[in-house]
Formats: structure tokens, sequence, C-alpha cells
């Protein structure tokens, strides 16, 4: 699982850096309002905006941004009006891609997407041809460093988690999603350091990629996540660690 895990740790400190930049700032200002707008204005009673004000916050967004993108997803203040779509395709090396975006004209994005996977030896695909190579799970990242193994089983099984993944740096426990905030809850109770948690979407199977094609597959990916419209690209690759960190290092 080297292809989605490890990498998508990578991105996440990328982000960081790109958040400095304010590049990452449109798409969660997107998140935030799309979720208020779904579920109400008050994280407590609403987890995806809570999630998604977590984010805002770990990527330090000031809290007059949150605040307003709230209330243009609650309709207090005038603003755009996103929805959510999502298109399935493949990568170099027969690699299946989802592709979910936040739009206000969806002909503009599935044009610009569509332009992406072209230009990086990609093609989009006729809905459901993708969709069920992935399933839906909670991830919580836990750095390994000062964390006894024994410990982190036990908080998981007493949480609710479906499993614990031992990774070189990390351990990862997965949730079902309808799980996910309470476990990550219990863990943040007992005062685990989480590192990241997500929602995402886990390939049933994963394809091989040698170096070569794995770059081509990631610059696939991050070309496709450099769209204004793109919230989360995923992909069922599967590369070696030390290929992915040579390949990040690069980018």
């Amino acid at each position: 699982m080297a292809g989605h895990s490890k990498w998508a740790q990578i991105k996440h400190k990328k982000a960081r850096v790109d958040a400095q930049r304010g590049k990452i700032f449109n798409k969660l200002i997107r998140e935030i309002t799309v979720a208020a707008r779904m579920g109400g204005g008050d994280p407590e009673f609403n987890p995806r905006l809570r999630l998604a004000i977590e984010r805002a916050k770990e990527h330090n967004m000031p809290w007059e941004n949150i605040e307003k993108a709230i209330k243009r997803g609650t309709g207090e203040l005038e603003g755009v009006k996103y929805e959510s779509v999502t298109y399935e395709g493949y990568a170099p090396g027969g690699v299946a891609l989802l592709i979910k975006a936040l739009t206000d004209n969806k002909n503009r994005t599935v044009s610009e997407v569509r332009h992406v996977l072209s230009k990086h030896g990609g093609n989009l695909a006729g809905a459901g041809s993708v969709m069920w190579q992935f399933q839906e799970k909670g991830v919580i990242y836990l750095e390994k460093e000062g964390l006894d193994e024994d410990e982190v089983l036990e908080a998981a099984i007493e949480a609710g988690a479906e499993d614990v993944k031992v990774q070189a740096d990390t351990y990862e426990v997965w949730t079902d999603p309808k799980e996910f905030y309470s476990v990550k809850q219990a863990f943040e109770q007992k005062g685990f350091k989480i590192a990241q948690a997500e929602l995402t979407l886990i390939p049933q199977n994963t394809v091989p990629l040698d170096k070569k094609d794995a770059e081509k597959v990631l610059k696939l990916i991050e070309a496709l996540e450099e769209l204004d419209d793109v919230q989360a690209v995923y992909a069922n690759f599967d590369v070696p660690e030390e290929v992915l960190q040579a390949l990040a290092s690069t980018s």
C-alpha cells in the first residue's frame, strides 16, 4: 500500500508548504462552504464541517476566512454555489483514478480535467468503470516515535477501529467511515498525537509501477491537483517507498 498511504503523507506535508503560499486556501474554503451548506454551520453537529475546519486550522487559515466560508454556505453571506462532481479515468500503466471536484461550472471543470489527462497520457473513463475499485475508509496517522505498538493496538480495539497497519514511521489506524470521528476523538482524549486524519478512498487492488511509470503517474496527479476545482485525486498505484521519497524530493 505504499502507493496510497505513503504518498498521502508526502502530499500532506507538501500541502503545509503550499499553504504558506496560499495555494490550498481556495480548496479549503470551498470544502467548508459546501460542508456548511449540506449539513449546517455548527461543526458540533456537522462532522464534515468539523473536519474541514480542522484542516483549515492545520494550514493556519485565519478564523475570519473560515467564518466567512461557513456563512456563505449557510446563506448568511452571498457567494458562489459549488456542487460536487466525481470523474473517473486512467493514468499511464493502467492506474485507475478517481477525481473529486467542487465546481460552479461543470463544463469548464470537465474540460480542464480532460486536458490534463490527455497531456499526461491519461484519459477519462465511463461512469462506474473505476468507482467500484475503491472503498471509503477513515485513516488516522500516528507518528511511531515514542509510541508503543501494543498501546496503539489496545487503544484502537477499545475505540472500535477496524485495523492498525504498522508502516516505517507511522501507525495507520483504519476505521469504518461512520466510526471515524468517534475513533479519532478517542485517540485525542487518550493524549495520542495525531499527525494526520482523513476520510479517504482506499483501492481494493493495486497496480505495481516501476520508477519511470511512477514518475508519469505522479506528475499527472500533481497536475490534476493544481486545478482550482479539484479537491482530491485517488489512485490505485503501488510504488516502493524509497521510489516515492526520491520522486517527492525532486517535485
